[in-house]
């Protein structure tokens, strides 16, 4: 039918036809729509859409944006931001290629190639190689720039073979060398152009150009110069896609009173290292606080050497025996802890149980009698009659006071004498931790994501600098960490550090406790929230380019690896 003869047969329909045609083509069009939409519904998947903002209180203030000489968690929060290394830690705790298309490591594993991506880009729009790799490890070398990480890279030779391909050479096998590979690249073009002598002293330490997933628009700062917030935009050439948060602003506070108060205000939706009491207060009221396991172990370290007493394996265990971690960490940590019973968090029992009555009945087994009279426990020897007593020695942090209080009492249960004290953390660290000035001694060891401990109970770490504060001594665990730094298998480094933690334990030369845990608070609208082991807060934005608050619906041919959620 020609149009003609359409348009004349519409001309000849009634009012009546007219109203009846009108109400038949809406029908069939929000049918057809309908039908358009439910089979969209079946064969489309949701992703990750652009969008949104998120504002983010931090407690300090950023001083060195600049990951050869960050410092402080401020320092080293924007940074993870900022900066990209040829490597990241993904959310399954291992390293990823960022910067690096791909990391070939010789049989040897001696020798690291790292190839780059094609058209990276620094956020200023300079092109970025392999000559900007060379000078950022050159610089974190050089004595006079003291970088954070110098440490890390010594005795590496650097092999710059082209603008897309540097190797390194290692004198030695090191494993975690990748981990090292992940330290964020600095742009030659800006740095490359300072004498080292004033590279802390530069503005871009404060303003900061680099290749990570978030890129600097505009700082807020106070009359004396002090930043006050930073905003943060998405980078469009960042190496594992565009970042989904439109809009990021990070907020700085002197302490946690103000930076809890900035969010009953409403002026941050999230925070990072609030204590475990203001968790506990937030959770009640129904807010959203991650946690996570933090590398780290705190227990009483004993000094058998100043308190001979100490010596003693079943006094050793009778006061293992006697604590009941539970209470220590409900009482110091408000429940957001892991009980520990041995070095390794991972590979020490969760499960620990407690008895006074045990713990009792352990020591007088050992020859020890109870003394009603001056209410302790006292065992004959030879040549004197020893008294249960030491002094248990920590920092005045509420955190670390509240739980050595807690030990303490305890421990007075069980009848044993314990006096306790409290330094401020510069002098402990100063004057009692390094000359090994104490008998027993709470603090807590950082054994970061490899799980490390050869500078903790390697006993050639047992003086100063060393830090093996438990002076422990052990030929078969020295050699099982000895082998652990030569190994590469994954499976035989588990097996050793299983063998390293049960021996440990059985030899009981500290009262392991605990492994705290990270606490983010952060607004429930924020998506696909992921960490890898948090070593340090920074940590949490390692993958914050995977967040989003926005999601859409489209079929899976145009979905891509970065938005799947």
């Amino acid at each position: 039918m020609s149009s003609q003869k359409i348009i004349l047969a519409l001309r000849s329909l009634s009012r009546r036809q007219w109203r009846l045609f009108i109400t038949l083509a809406l029908v069939g069009v929000v049918g057809t729509l309908w039908l358009l939409g439910g089979i969209n519904q079946i064969f489309s998947i949701t992703v990750a859409a652009p969008g949104g903002s998120l504002s983010e209180g931090i407690i300090g203030s950023p001083r060195f944006i600049n990951p050869l000489l960050a410092i402080s968690d401020a320092d080293r929060d924007l940074s993870t931001l900022v900066y990209s290394g040829l490597m990241r830690v993904n959310e399954k705790n291992k390293p990823e290629p960022d910067l690096a298309e791909k990391v070939e490591v010789s049989e040897d594993g001696l020798t690291y190639t790292f190839t780059l991506k094609d058209n990276l880009t620094w956020h200023d729009g300079a092109p970025l190689n392999t000559a900007d790799v060379e000078f950022t490890i050159t610089s974190t070398l050089n004595p006079i720039i003291k970088s954070v990480k110098r440490a890390s890279w010594e005795g590496v030779r650097i092999e710059r073979v082209d603008d897309k391909i540097i190797r390194f050479h290692l004198k030695q096998p090191y494993p975690p060398f990748l981990d090292n590979a992940t330290m964020g690249i600095l742009p030659k073009h800006i740095w490359g152009r300072l004498d080292p002598e004033v590279f802390a002293l530069n503005q871009f330490n404060i303003e900061g150009i680099g290749s990570g997933p978030y890129k600097v628009k505009n700082i807020k700062k106070d009359a004396l110069g002090i930043p006050e917030y930073y905003d943060f935009v998405p980078f469009e050439n960042f190496a594992l896609g565009k970042a989904k948060i439109s809009n990021l602003r990070l907020f700085f506070y002197p302490n946690e009173t103000e930076l809890m108060n900035a969010y009953r205000q409403g002026k941050i939706t999230s925070a990072s290292l609030i204590s475990a009491e203001s968790a506990k207060a937030l959770e009640a009221l129904g807010s959203r606080v991650l946690r996570s396991p933090l590398p780290r172990v705190f227990g009483v370290f004993l000094n058998q050497s100043r308190a001979p007493v100490l010596a003693n394996p079943e006094v050793r265990k009778a006061l293992n025996l006697s604590l009941d971690r539970s209470v220590v960490i409900d009482g110091a940590l408000s429940g957001y802890g892991q009980p520990i019973t041995g070095p390794l968090p991972n590979f020490s029992s969760s499960m620990s149980t407690s008895s006074i009555s045990e713990a009792r009945a352990i020591l007088e087994n050992g020859g020890w009698e109870f003394n009603e009279t001056s209410t302790t426990w006292e065992k004959k020897t030879k040549k004197e009659t020893l008294t249960l007593s030491f002094t248990l020695t920590t920092s005045d942090t509420p955190e670390l006071k509240k739980a050595a209080e807690i030990i303490r009492d305890t421990w007075k249960q069980l009848g044993v004498a314990v006096d306790l004290k409290i330094f401020e953390i510069g002098d402990l660290n100063q004057n009692v931790i390094r000359p090994r000035q104490y008998e027993a001694l709470f603090f807590g060891e950082i054994l970061g994501r490899n799980m490390d401990t050869f500078a903790f109970w390697h006993s050639s770490q047992r003086l100063d600098p060393g830090l093996n504060i438990a002076l422990y001594t052990n030929s078969a665990t020295d050699k099982i960490l000895e082998e652990v730094r030569r190994s590469s298998d994954q499976e035989k480094i588990a097996s050793l550090y299983q063998k390293f933690n049960d021996t440990v334990s059985s030899d009981t030369p500290a009262i392991f406790v605990y492994a705290p845990e990270f606490l983010y608070l952060l607004p429930t609208e924020i998506k696909n929230v992921t960490f890898p082991t948090i070593n340090t807060a920074a940590d949490r934005f390692l993958n914050i380019y995977r967040w989003h608050i926005k999601t859409d619906r489209v079929w899976p041919i145009f979905a891509n690896k970065n938005n799947q959620i």
